[in-house]
């Protein structure tokens, strides 16, 4: 596969997983808040983890600016599609600062992991 093409579709993938599974636990979210955001963390950690390691399997070079680039697009990604769906004319309508400080800050965790596998992948070649 391509690797920008496999960089989007990764990066998408780690929207979406987190996405789709806060659909099965979005009841928790009122009377369980900490729990909700907690578990959403994970997820996005947890999703950046198997999609960082199956994208460095097949990099052979420059680890830690794949991490960097990865985790930037990555990033961007979500928050993009997140906007798209907390923009004015959706049911779920969040102003930017406060999904900021809600949701987007959690995509932090996305650089944070290819990063830290860049530097993990360069030390071991």
């Amino acid at each position: 596969m391509n690797k920008n093409l496999k960089i989007v579709l990764f990066g998408f993938l780690a929207w979406l997983i987190p996405f789709t599974v806060s659909f099965f636990i979005y009841p928790l979210k009122a009377p369980m808040y900490s729990i909700f955001e907690s578990i959403m963390s994970v997820l996005i950690a947890a999703a950046a983890m198997i999609l960082s390691y199956l994208y460095f399997k097949d990099i052979k070079t420059n680890f830690v600016m794949e991490g960097i680039i990865t985790g930037i697009v990555w990033f961007i990604i979500a928050i993009v599609i997140d906007l798209l769906m907390f923009m004015p004319a959706s049911p779920m309508h969040m102003n930017f600062t406060d999904y900021m400080m809600t949701v987007g800050v959690k995509y932090l965790i996305i650089p944070v992991v290819t990063i830290g596998t860049g530097y993990v992948a360069q030390n071991k070649a």
